[in-house]
Protein backbone atom coordinates (compact mmCIF):
# COMPACT_ATOMS: atom_id res chain seq x y z
CA UNK A 1 0.00 0.00 0.00
CA UNK A 2 1.71 3.35 -1.24
CA UNK A 3 1.25 6.35 1.30
CA UNK A 4 -1.32 7.94 -0.19
CA UNK A 5 -3.54 5.11 0.34
CA UNK A 6 -2.35 4.60 3.97
CA UNK A 7 -3.16 8.56 4.21
CA UNK A 8 -6.91 7.86 2.30
CA UNK A 9 -7.67 5.07 5.17
CA UNK A 10 -6.20 6.71 8.06
CA UNK A 11 -8.36 10.02 7.39
CA UNK A 12 -11.45 8.07 5.84
CA UNK A 13 -11.00 10.16 2.01
CA UNK A 14 -11.52 13.77 3.95
CA UNK A 15 -9.06 16.52 4.67
CA UNK A 16 -7.71 15.56 8.15
CA UNK A 17 -8.38 19.47 9.12
CA UNK A 18 -11.99 20.49 7.91
CA UNK A 19 -13.56 17.14 6.65
CA UNK A 20 -13.84 18.35 3.24
CA UNK A 21 -13.52 15.97 0.22
CA UNK A 22 -12.41 18.09 -2.66
CA UNK A 23 -8.88 17.81 -4.26
CA UNK A 24 -7.05 16.31 -1.44
CA UNK A 25 -3.09 15.76 -1.90
CA UNK A 26 -0.16 14.83 0.40
CA UNK A 27 1.09 17.57 3.05
CA UNK A 28 4.08 17.32 4.87
CA UNK A 29 4.21 18.39 7.93
CA UNK A 30 7.78 20.43 8.79
CA UNK A 31 10.36 20.15 9.14
CA UNK A 32 10.09 16.46 9.26
CA UNK A 33 11.15 14.82 5.60
CA UNK A 34 8.02 12.69 4.99
CA UNK A 35 9.57 9.79 4.83
CA UNK A 36 7.39 8.10 7.49
CA UNK A 37 3.23 8.18 7.18
CA UNK A 38 3.46 10.24 10.79
CA UNK A 39 5.03 13.17 9.10
CA UNK A 40 2.34 13.76 6.65
CA UNK A 41 -1.19 14.49 6.24
CA UNK A 42 -3.88 14.50 3.68
CA UNK A 43 -5.24 18.19 2.81
CA UNK A 44 -7.79 19.80 0.85
CA UNK A 45 -6.43 22.32 -1.56
CA UNK A 46 -8.24 24.99 0.66
CA UNK A 47 -6.20 24.31 4.38
CA UNK A 48 -2.93 23.83 1.83
CA UNK A 49 -2.99 27.17 0.22
CA UNK A 50 -4.00 28.89 3.09
CA UNK A 51 -0.98 27.52 5.25
CA UNK A 52 1.62 28.24 2.77
CA UNK A 53 0.39 31.39 2.32
CA UNK A 54 -0.75 33.62 5.28
CA UNK A 55 -1.85 36.48 3.78
CA UNK A 56 -4.97 34.20 2.04
CA UNK A 57 -6.33 33.10 5.67
CA UNK A 58 -9.51 32.78 6.33
CA UNK A 59 -10.39 33.08 9.53
CA UNK A 60 -13.97 31.25 9.11
CA UNK A 61 -12.05 28.47 7.57
CA UNK A 62 -10.39 27.13 10.38
CA UNK A 63 -13.41 27.11 12.79
CA UNK A 64 -12.75 23.16 11.58
CA UNK A 65 -10.19 22.86 14.16
CA UNK A 66 -12.66 22.59 16.94
CA UNK A 67 -13.35 19.60 16.16
CA UNK A 68 -9.48 18.34 13.97
CA UNK A 69 -7.22 19.41 16.80
CA UNK A 70 -8.71 16.82 19.27
CA UNK A 71 -7.14 14.56 16.31
CA UNK A 72 -4.90 11.18 17.54
CA UNK A 73 -2.63 12.01 14.73
CA UNK A 74 0.42 14.25 15.81
CA UNK A 75 0.70 15.84 12.46
CA UNK A 76 -2.63 16.63 12.73
CA UNK A 77 -2.25 18.30 15.94
CA UNK A 78 1.03 20.09 14.74
CA UNK A 79 -0.63 21.80 12.54
CA UNK A 80 -3.77 22.76 14.36
CA UNK A 81 -1.64 24.06 17.21
CA UNK A 82 0.42 25.77 14.47
CA UNK A 83 -2.88 27.81 12.62
CA UNK A 84 -4.53 28.42 16.03
CA UNK A 85 -1.50 30.30 17.05
CA UNK A 86 -1.80 31.87 13.38
CA UNK A 87 -5.26 33.27 14.14
CA UNK A 88 -4.38 34.13 18.04
CA UNK A 89 -6.14 37.58 17.87
CA UNK A 90 -9.52 36.18 17.27
CA UNK A 91 -11.58 35.11 20.44
CA UNK A 92 -12.35 31.55 19.30
CA UNK A 93 -8.84 30.74 18.39
CA UNK A 94 -7.21 31.84 21.69
CA UNK A 95 -9.80 29.69 23.54
CA UNK A 96 -9.32 26.30 21.60
CA UNK A 97 -5.15 27.15 21.76
CA UNK A 98 -5.70 26.88 25.55
CA UNK A 99 -7.70 23.84 25.65
CA UNK A 100 -5.42 22.17 22.88
CA UNK A 101 -2.55 19.77 25.18
CA UNK A 102 0.81 18.56 23.00
CA UNK A 103 2.97 15.90 24.46
CA UNK A 104 6.43 16.91 24.73
CA UNK A 105 7.66 15.50 21.46
CA UNK A 106 4.32 17.19 19.53
CA UNK A 107 4.55 20.30 20.73
CA UNK A 108 8.19 20.62 19.88
CA UNK A 109 7.46 19.51 16.35
CA UNK A 110 4.81 22.38 16.35
CA UNK A 111 7.01 25.08 17.79
CA UNK A 112 10.13 24.01 15.04
CA UNK A 113 8.29 24.16 12.41
CA UNK A 114 6.76 27.63 13.58
CA UNK A 115 10.52 28.71 13.67
CA UNK A 116 10.85 27.97 10.80
CA UNK A 117 7.77 29.50 9.46
CA UNK A 118 8.42 32.72 11.57
CA UNK A 119 11.35 33.47 9.96
CA UNK A 120 9.66 34.28 6.22
CA UNK A 121 7.16 36.19 8.37
CA UNK A 122 7.20 39.39 10.48
CA UNK A 123 10.53 40.91 11.91
CA UNK A 124 10.38 43.55 14.69
CA UNK A 125 13.58 45.59 13.77
CA UNK A 126 15.09 48.09 16.74
CA UNK A 127 15.92 51.77 15.65
CA UNK A 128 19.48 50.58 14.63
CA UNK A 129 18.18 48.47 12.14
CA UNK A 130 18.93 44.93 14.52
CA UNK A 131 16.60 42.12 14.56
CA UNK A 132 14.91 41.38 17.64
CA UNK A 133 13.91 38.04 19.03
CA UNK A 134 11.82 37.45 22.12
CA UNK A 135 13.70 37.24 25.47
CA UNK A 136 16.19 39.94 24.11
CA UNK A 137 17.14 43.16 26.43
CA UNK A 138 16.68 46.45 24.91
CA UNK A 139 17.11 50.07 26.15
CA UNK A 140 15.17 53.01 25.87
CA UNK A 141 16.43 55.31 23.06
CA UNK A 142 13.88 57.63 24.56
CA UNK A 143 11.68 59.11 27.42
CA UNK A 144 8.29 57.65 26.96
CA UNK A 145 5.18 58.99 28.30
CA UNK A 146 3.43 55.68 29.62
CA UNK A 147 -0.56 56.22 29.02
CA UNK A 148 -2.76 54.87 31.97
CA UNK A 149 0.45 54.03 33.99
CA UNK A 150 0.87 57.65 35.26
CA UNK A 151 4.87 57.80 34.87
CA UNK A 152 7.60 58.48 32.32
CA UNK A 153 9.60 55.82 31.24
CA UNK A 154 13.26 57.19 31.04
CA UNK A 155 15.67 57.47 28.85
CA UNK A 156 18.36 54.63 29.19
CA UNK A 157 15.81 52.13 30.96
CA UNK A 158 16.87 48.32 30.41
CA UNK A 159 14.01 46.33 29.28
CA UNK A 160 14.76 42.39 29.73
CA UNK A 161 12.75 39.32 28.60
CA UNK A 162 10.95 41.08 26.21
CA UNK A 163 8.22 39.37 23.94
CA UNK A 164 7.30 40.34 20.28
CA UNK A 165 3.51 41.46 19.25
CA UNK A 166 2.87 38.69 16.93
CA UNK A 167 0.78 40.76 14.88
CA UNK A 168 1.92 43.99 14.50
CA UNK A 169 6.41 44.56 13.68
CA UNK A 170 6.54 47.40 15.22
CA UNK A 171 5.48 46.50 19.20
CA UNK A 172 6.97 44.81 21.41
CA UNK A 173 5.97 44.48 25.26
CA UNK A 174 8.12 44.30 28.56
CA UNK A 175 8.49 45.29 32.01
CA UNK A 176 9.01 49.12 32.90
CA UNK A 177 8.81 50.01 36.55
CA UNK A 178 6.85 46.57 37.10
CA UNK A 179 4.05 47.67 34.59
CA UNK A 180 3.59 45.11 31.42
CA UNK A 181 3.95 47.81 28.66
CA UNK A 182 3.52 47.72 24.91
CA UNK A 183 6.98 49.75 23.29
CA UNK A 184 7.47 50.69 19.74
CA UNK A 185 10.54 49.18 18.24
CA UNK A 186 11.99 52.62 17.16
CA UNK A 187 12.19 53.85 20.57
CA UNK A 188 14.62 50.82 21.59
CA UNK A 189 18.07 49.33 20.89
CA UNK A 190 19.01 46.44 21.67
CA UNK A 191 21.74 45.54 24.43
Amino acid sequence: MNLEQELQNRSGSKCELCSSTDTLSIHVVSPKSGQDLSENTLLCSTCIEQIQNQDKIEPNHWHCLNDSMWSETPAVQVLAWRMLNHLITEGWAQNLLEMLYLDDETLSWAKEGMIVDQQKAIKHIDSNGATLTAGDSVVLIKDLNVKGANFTAKRGTAVRNITLTHDNPEHIEGKVNGQHIVILTKYVKKS
